[in-house]
C-alpha cells in the first residue's frame, strides 16, 4: 500500500487546480455581454431574455432563429460554471466551449455545447450542440461520443445512467429560480440542477469536440417566453 502522504501528492498533481473566479456579471448592466439589448437586459438583478409576441399572432415569438447574448469577457476551456435561472415558457440554456457564427437578423448566432434547460418537461439538463451534432445526452444519462460517417452524426453510446430523469425533473421549480452547475475538464462534461446530476458526456468525436470556446446565454425562436440569470460563479481549471 502507498503512503498516505505520497498518495495525497498524487492527487494534488492529477487533480486540475482552481484558478480564482472570473466576474461575468456585474449585478446591473450588461457590461461586458454583447447581444440585441431589444430582447435583453438587466431586471431585479438578473439577466433577462424576452421573446416577444408576434402582434399578428400573439401566440407566437417575433423572432425567427435562436439568438444570444455572448460574453465577451474571454473564453472558457476547463471550467466550472455555477449561476441560477428562472424560465417562464419556452426553452433555453448556456452555451460554452462555443463559436460564434454571422449574425442574423435578431442578433447574434451561437454554435456548440448547451446546457438546456425549459419551461416544459423533456429537456431541461441535457447536453445539446446547437447547430452542431445535436442531443448528446438525454437527462439522466451517460454516454460516450465517437465520430460518426457524418460530422453532424456522431454515434452515441449510452455507458449507464446518472440519475432517474423523473425524479430530476421533479426537483425542478417551475417558473422560479433553480441553480444549474455545469463542470468541463478535458473531453469530459458533466450538468448538475439544484445539486443532481444530469448528465454525463465523455466526447471522443476528437475532430469535432470542442475544447475552448465563448459563453453565452440564449433565447428560442417559438411561443413568447421569458427567462432569467444570476448568481454567476465561473472558476477556470488549471
Amino acid at each position: 500500500m502507498k503512503p498516505l502522504r505520497t498518495l495525497a501528492l498524487f492527487a494534488a498533481l492529477t487533480l486540475p487546480s482552481l484558478a480564482e473566479d472570473v466576474t461575468i456579471f456585474n449585478g446591473t448592466d450588461l457590461t461586458g455581454w454583447e447581444g440585441n439589448k431589444e430582447l435583453w437586459s438587466v431586471k431585479d438583478g438578473a439577466i433577462t431574455g424576452i421573446t416577444p409576441p408576434d402582434p399578428a399572432n400573439p401566440t407566437k415569438g417575433i423572432i425567427k432563429h435562436n439568438t444570444f447574448l455572448v460574453w465577451k469577457g474571454g473564453t472558457v476551456g476547463d471550467f466550472t460554471l455555477t449561476f441560477k435561472y428562472r424560465i417562464e415558457k419556452g426553452n433555453s440554456g448556456v452555451q460554452y466551449r462555443s463559436k460564434e457564427l454571422p449574425a442574423g437578423e435578431f442578433g447574434p448566432i451561437i454554435s456548440g455545447y448547451q446546457a438546456d434547460f425549459e419551461a416544459g418537461e423533456k429537456y431541461s439538463g441535457i447536453l445539446y450542440e446547437e447547430r452542431g451534432r445535436g442531443i448528446l445526452a438525454l437527462r439522466g444519462e451517460k454516454t460516450v461520443i465517437k465520430a460518426g460517417a457524418d460530422a453532424k452524426k456522431p454515434t452515441v453510446e449510452k455507458a449507464g445512467l446518472v440519475g432517474d430523469s423523473a425524479a430530476i425533473q421533479a426537483s425542478i421549480k417551475k417558473e422560479d429560480w433553480n441553480e444549474y452547475k455545469i463542470v468541463a475538464i478535458g473531453n469530459h462534461v458533466q450538468h448538475f440542477i439544484n445539486g443532481m446530476q444530469t448528465i454525463d458526456v465523455t466526447d471522443e468525436d476528437a475532430a469535432n469536440a470542442p475544447k475552448e470556446g465563448l459563453l453565452a446565454l440564449q433565447i428560442h425562436q417559438g411561443p413568447p417566453m421569458t427567462v432569467q440569470f444570476k448568481d454567476f460563479k465561473l472558476t477556470p481549471l488549471k
